[in-house]
């Protein structure tokens, strides 16, 4: 959905696969700055890997970092990137907020 919505738009754009490259933690950190959230905002809770794992499970921001890179399936999707800022597209509509 969040292609077809930039593709709509005009917007051209880079998509990363995420499982197949997985962001190094570095990488990770830089989403967050760009989103402005802490990297366990960034875990997909209902994730089963999450809620097998890790759920009620206390880490530090650097080990969150590191788990989701080892797991690039915990990593809240998609994220979408313009001119240093950044949207988590859930609902696809956020993405909006980029593109005007």
């Amino acid at each position: 959905m969040a292609l077809h919505l930039l593709d709509d738009n005009g917007e051209p754009f880079e998509a990363v696969n995420y499982l197949e490259h997985p962001p190094t933690p570095g990488e990770l950190k830089g989403l967050t700055d760009y989103l402005g959230i802490k990297p366990e905002e960034l875990v997909r809770k209902k994730e089963p890997l999450f809620e097998r794992e890790f759920a009620g499970k206390t880490f530090t921001d650097a080990e969150w970092l590191e788990l989701m890179s080892a797991n690039p399936v915990l990593i809240e999707r998609p994220i979408v990137i313009k001119d240093g800022k950044a949207v988590i597209g859930r609902p696809p509509e956020k993405i909006l907020t980029l593109l005007s």
